[in-house]
């Protein structure tokens, strides 16, 4: 008996990232399955409005999502996923997209769409952040006063990001908590009142861009990994930089890692919470939970941070995929503006003519 073919719904964000979408969705119609998908492509208008075309595919029957986007895009999707028996895809095309690189999905789109037509589905976790669901990390502190700055700057991708931290890890003032950590490993409760850099609640492993918060994540193992990066001097900051661009930032003695299922943080006033990358400003109590196998996901088995030569090798690639991408991107621009003038040439004969 032929097996019936599974549909896919894509849900695009035209302006997430650095990458044309256009040339996304012509490598899906190319390369895409056929024997085993049908397929449909839904394009995202506001914010918001990606959770709302995931429900309207899970009421209709989808097998798959797959968003094509950065994590912006992915949270918004998978938000839409929670609890159902439709999974989530992703095709990378953002500035960080940091669940993707935890999940081995190759942020080149081609080796993306290989990975959903194998169609192997993964059960992983998320994270409640006072009702605001993640799936990648979440946290308080200089990550989300960047998270605020690099909304407010309106410009994308890595630059931008590294701009506006070059431009104010000198201006921020580190806080102190109230940490109460429930649930750990042990069954235990952990209270103490800290002064932080940031804490970050991590579902994966890193922010994006291959910076490891919480190299030692699993986004299949029921436990948050919380890190707390206590105040540090301008001499220490370029080690810190480069364990979290390493992987090996649990090495260093201002740094405190814990896993557990729940966390509450009380600041002295309200301030800014990231979750997934986007700032939202919450009040004092910040209280993130951890949803065990609440999500299905098309990925490889293999999760978290690679060997060394895989990461420098991704790199190199990616590296010039991008070099890629662009020059195609620039090419089918400039095939649009030929045919225009030559469109307004061919008008401008005609008027003259009579025709």
């Amino acid at each position: 008996m032929k097996e019936q073919k599974k549909h896919i719904v894509f849900i695009a964000n035209p302006i997430s990232g650095t990458a044309g979408k256009q040339f996304v969705v012509k490598l899906i119609e190319e390369y895409l399955d056929r024997s085993r998908y049908t397929y449909s492509i839904a394009t995202t208008e506001r914010v918001g409005h990606a959770t709302e075309l995931a429900q309207k595919a899970v009421r209709e029957g989808a097998d798959i999502v797959c968003a094509i986007g950065g994590d912006g895009t992915v949270n918004e999707v998978a938000n839409g996923l929670v609890h159902t028996q439709t999974a989530l895809a992703i095709i990378p095309s953002g500035s960080g997209n940091g669940l993707a690189r935890h999940l081995r999905i190759p942020t080149d789109p081609l080796n993306a769409i290989k990975i959903l037509n194998r169609g192997m589905t993964q059960v992983m976790d998320y994270g409640i952040v006072n009702g605001k669901s993640f799936f990648c990390t979440c946290g308080v502190g200089f990550d989300a006063f960047i998270s605020q700055k690099f909304a407010e700057s309106g410009k994308r991708g890595p630059v931008s990001y590294l701009e506006n931290v070059l431009n104010n890890s000198l201006k921020y003032h580190p806080e102190t908590y109230d940490v109460e950590i429930v649930n750990n490993k042990d069954n235990e409760e952990i209270h103490q009142a800290c002064k932080a850099f940031l804490i970050s609640c991590a579902n994966a492993s890193q922010y994006g861009n291959n910076a490891y918060i919480a190299p030692s994540a699993s986004v299949r193992d029921g436990m948050m990994d919380v890190t707390i990066i206590e105040p540090f001097t301008a001499i220490e900051a370029p080690l810190i930089a480069t364990q979290l661009f390493s992987g090996t930032i649990e090495q260093n003695s201002r740094i405190k890692t814990f896993q557990c299922q729940k966390v509450k943080i009380h600041r002295s006033q309200p301030g800014a919470v990231h979750y997934d990358g986007d700032p939202i400003m919450m009040g004092e109590d910040v209280e993130v939970e951890l949803m065990a196998g609440g999500l299905l996901c098309v990925c490889p088995a293999e999760e978290g941070m690679p060997e060394v030569e895989v990461r420098v090798q991704n790199f190199i690639t990616e590296h010039f995929r991008n070099m890629y991408n662009k020059t195609e991107e620039l090419i089918q621009q400039n095939m649009l503006k030929t045919q225009r003038i030559t469109q307004l040439n061919k008008d401008i004969l005609r008027k003259l003519s009579g025709k």
